[in-house]
């Protein structure tokens, strides 16, 4: 029975456009705002781990990922840990079940493939967003309201804006910038050839699996991309002895910028050969000055409007789960709201239920990751010794990877039937 609601999605990132597809898919009429003149993501690469890649094979794309990607099947295992130091002594190898794999891919690849399955009809570029509304003369709908003045009207209003997120407030009631905060973490971004590292004497495979240098109060994270013909690297650099939100840059100032190969390796003296060999092949390195939604919020609905992705609960990425959340987000959203139950009578219910679903879940995940660069970064219960870093980091991946979003939706589904909303 077609559905007697029109759903729009605000932001056509990672998480938008996976929702888009998915709903479409589910014969849930939708419409989708971009704020950028067609789908770009800025970035490098991103990490699919296995709860995800269930996600994205259930939606169905994840045979057109694997192909933009030029992969074959999922193939990114479990993390080595080695010393960032010389020597490079390695510390832990994250043990993993034969279905712990996972996908290391570029971000314009992963969307690429899911462009290639959108209606174009319902995307609408340079629309970005300034406000969600209530219609006046009917509160159950909402106006969308975008910088070049026009507007839209809809039962429902998904917001995947990001971190920066417009429609956060309609829920907070809150200036945007009020739940953002300085994580006190900067990453120096870099793609390069795994034949010119191998050039530059690097010793390490960093095609096989991905692989985390460990150091004080700094870490680097590569991973291959593109059937091992690219590393990706993340070098981090993070103060963990103040508490996120307490330096908080100048206002205007850019969360991202170009910085120079000296100021990258200068962060990094004294680490060991491989990772000095390493930064000195990336010529000119992305700073970040990672962002995340802090306070955390109590819900991610009001109303008829629901929040996805970082918008609700933009994390650190040390767990390499922060894009897993918005990708769960995105079918936890498909599934409700494409329920045979589910009507216009009783969306906010539905809504209800998603946010019931996803807050605890989500903000766990959170959590962990700023844990677990506290781990990477030697701030850990046990220190950065082999015995150290194995204690603190053994399970810490199953609760994300193992967790069963089926149960999560079957219980979601019980708590509306026993609060009669679907009966």
């Amino acid at each position: 029975m077609p559905k007697d609601f029109k759903v729009a999605i605000v932001g056509g990132g990672v998480c938008g456009l996976t929702c888009a597809v998915a709903l479409s898919r589910r014969g849930v009429p939708v419409e989708l705002f971009e704020a950028a003149p067609k789908f770009e993501e800025i970035g490098a690469g991103i990490g699919i781990g296995p709860n995800a890649a269930r996600v994205l094979q259930d939606i169905g794309v994840l045979d057109e990922i694997l192909a933009k990607a030029k992969e074959s099947k999922l193939n990114q295992r479990t993390f080595r840990f080695i010393s960032g130091m010389e020597g490079h002594e390695v510390l832990f190898e994250y043990p993993g079940n034969p279905d712990d794999v996972g996908l290391g891919v570029h971000r314009a690849s992963f969307l690429e493939a899911l462009v290639d399955l959108l209606d174009p009809g319902i995307a609408h570029f340079n629309k970005r967003c300034t406000s969600v509304e209530p219609v006046p003369e009917n509160s159950s709908r909402y106006v969308l309201h975008f910088t070049d003045g026009t507007t839209h009207e809809a039962d429902v209003v998904l917001g995947a804006d990001g971190i920066k997120s417009a429609v956060r407030g309609a829920i907070t009631g809150e200036p945007a910038a009020a739940r953002v905060s300085f994580s006190n973490t900067v990453a120096y971004r870099g793609l390069v050839p795994w034949k010119t590292l191998q050039e530059a004497g690097v010793k390490t495979d960093l095609t096989y699996r991905p692989v985390c240098f460990t150091g004080p109060d700094k870490h680097i994270i590569l991973f291959p991309i593109k059937n091992g013909e690219i590393i990706n690297i993340v070098a981090f650099v993070a103060n963990h002895h103040i508490p996120i939100g307490s330096a908080n840059l100048p206002p205007g100032s850019p969360w991202v910028s170009q910085s120079t190969q000296e100021e990258l390796l200068k962060e990094y003296e004294g680490w060991g050969p491989d990772v000095i060999n390493t930064l000195g092949c990336i010529k000119e390195p992305s700073k970040w000055s990672i962002h995340v939604v802090y306070p955390l919020l109590q819900t991610y609905v009001k109303g008829r409007i629901a929040l996805l992705g970082d918008a609700a609960h933009g994390m650190l990425p040390h767990l390499g789960a922060g894009a897993g959340q918005g990708l769960e987000d995105a079918w936890a959203l498909a599934h409700l709201l494409s329920h045979p139950q589910t009507n216009a009578s009783n969306i906010e219910s539905v809504l209800e239920a998603y946010s019931r679903m996803r807050v605890s879940r989500s903000q766990m995940v959170w959590k962990g990751s700023e844990n677990i660069g506290e781990i990477y970064d030697g701030c850990g219960e046990h220190g950065l010794t082999q015995e150290g870093i194995r204690k603190d980091l053994d399970g810490k991946w199953s609760p994300v990877w193992h967790h069963d979003m089926q149960d999560d939706l079957r219980e979601a589904i019980q708590w509306l039937e026993d609060t009669g909303a679907h009966s």
